[in-house]
């Protein structure tokens, strides 16, 4: 399935120095369908839950991408320092997102949440530009 950045203004926090030996991080994917008549909204209803996510100290990125082959499928991609996700959840931003979200969607959300090495995004190798 193919997605398109619909919301790219965050404060992503970026590397700045050489990656920490054995450092890891967690990266999270969250797919969400949404109901039709909640399409349209649903940016604006999870701004608040957005920004206070990406304001979080152990918050590395948080941004949204929509499919542009079915346009109530909406992509969140998280990455947390690896002490970061556990106060994330537990946070009352979190708890109220839930309850936000629950009742805009068609069913479960989707999720793939792992431990990674890394600290943050590498270059991509195969396509270097300039």
């Amino acid at each position: 399935m193919d997605f398109r950045a619909v919301l790219t203004t965050h404060t992503a926090r970026r590397r700045t120095s050489t990656p920490t030996q054995g450092a890891t991080m967690i990266w999270i994917n969250v797919k969400f369908t949404v109901k039709p008549e909640f399409v349209d909204r649903w940016l604006d209803a999870t701004r608040e839950y957005t920004e206070a996510t990406r304001a979080e100290t152990g918050n590395l990125w948080f941004f949204w991408t929509r499919s542009v082959d079915r346009d109530d499928t909406f992509l969140l991609c998280e990455g947390f320092a690896d002490d970061g996700a556990a106060a994330h959840v537990n946070s009352d931003h979190f708890t109220a997102g839930i309850a936000t979200m629950r009742p805009m969607l068609v069913t479960t959300p989707d999720i793939i949440s792992r431990q990674v090495d890394g600290e943050g995004w590498d270059k991509m190798g195969e396509m270097q530009v300039g």
